[in-house]
């Protein structure tokens, strides 16, 4: 077993997420508002529920295009989201 860091891991991958969930939601979200659930936006930007409901807590204090709100709890966060 070797104790090589897996560079998946690192933080410029943590940083290409962000900016590709950003960038989607940006693009969703240019007629309007937006309301949506990390479990069905998953598979269109490629990561899992739990990966996007992290990185929207980051969005929400670091994207000063977009308004980012935790909108409601029903089974799973739904957010909501519209240009700043």
């Amino acid at each position: 077993m070797s104790a090589t860091p897996d560079p998946s891991t690192g933080t410029d991958d943590s940083a290409s997420k962000e900016e590709r969930l950003k960038e989607y939601l940006l693009s969703k979200a240019q007629d309007g508002e937006l309301y949506f659930k990390s479990k069905f936006i998953a598979d269109e930007v490629g990561l899992s529920p739990k990966e996007i409901g992290a990185l929207m807590v980051k969005l929400r204090d670091s994207a000063t295009e977009l308004s980012v709100e935790k909108w409601s709890y029903t089974s799973a966060t739904t957010w909501r989201i519209e240009p700043a």
